[in-house]
């Protein structure tokens, strides 16, 4: 780690800036992005007064069909 602040300190200023928003982008990119939200099955047995109506994949495309609406 020494190596590197000598190195650092060897650099003229403009480049040691030049480091240093090199460093900061670094960073941002190691930053944990935000945890996205698990998905909620709370819909399940949505459908279930249609069973007796309709086959499963009819009620797949029925669903589908009342979602785009």
């Amino acid at each position: 780690m020494d190596d590197i602040i000598k190195k650092f300190k060897s650099l003229p200023p403009d480049l040691q800036k030049e480091v240093e928003k090199y460093i900061d982008f670094l960073t941002e990119l190691n930053k944990p992005t935000k945890k996205q939200k698990k998905f909620s099955l709370s819909w399940a047995g949505g459908l279930k007064e249609y069973r007796d109506q309709f086959t499963s994949l009819e009620l797949q495309k029925k669903a589908l069909e009342w979602w785009s609406d």
